[in-house]
C-alpha cells in the first residue's frame, strides 16, 4: 500500500482523441453509434466533428489512477457528469486531487479538460468526477 496524503495530486494523464483511438474503443465497447466515427452523418445533424465516446473518459480516469496507485488500488467507484463535448482529434488531460485517506483507501476529486498544445485548457468537460479506491492485499 502506497502512503497517500490529502491534497496530493494525481499526475496528470493526456490522451489525442484521434479517429483510430475512437474506433478502436468502439470496437472493444461494441458501440458502433455513428456519431462516434461518421463525417457525413455529424454534419447532416450540425455537428462539425464526431463526438467522442463520453465512457471513456471514465477509463481514462481508471488508468490515471492505476498508473498512479499500481495495481494494489482498485476503483471501487467512479462517478462523473459530462459538462460538453469531445471531437475527433481534440487533446484531453485528466487531472486529480486526494480528498480523504482512510486505512481502506481513498477519494480522489477528478476533472477532464480539453486543452490546447501547450496544455492550457480550453473547456472542462468532465466535471464533477469521483472516485473512490480501495486498497487490495
Amino acid at each position: 500500500m502506497r502512503v497517500c496524503h490529502v491534497g496530493e495530486k494525481m499526475p496528470s494523464l493526456v490522451k489525442h482523441c484521434t479517429m483510430t483511438s475512437m474506433v478502436a474503443y468502439a470496437g472493444a465497447t461494441w458501440d458502433w453509434h455513428r456519431i462516434h466515427y461518421e463525417n457525413e452523418y455529424v454534419k447532416a445533424r450540425g455537428i462539425d466533428y464526431p463526438v467522442v465516446d463520453g465512457q471513456v473518459f471514465g477509463a481514462y480516469a481508471v488508468q490515471a489512477i492505476q498508473d498512479w496507485l499500481g495495481s494494489k488500488a482498485f476503483v471501487s467507484s467512479l462517478d462523473f457528469r459530462f459538462t460538453q463535448l469531445v471531437y475527433a482529434n481534440e487533446i484531453v488531460r485528466c487531472d486529480g486531487e486526494i480528498i480523504k485517506v482512510s486505512d481502506e483507501g481513498l477519494s480522489i476529486d477528478m476533472k477532464v479538460a480539453v486543452i490546447d498544445s501547450t496544455g492550457n485548457i480550453i473547456r472542462v468537460v468532465v466535471e464533477p468526477m469521483s472516485a473512490i479506491i480501495l486498497w487490495q492485499d
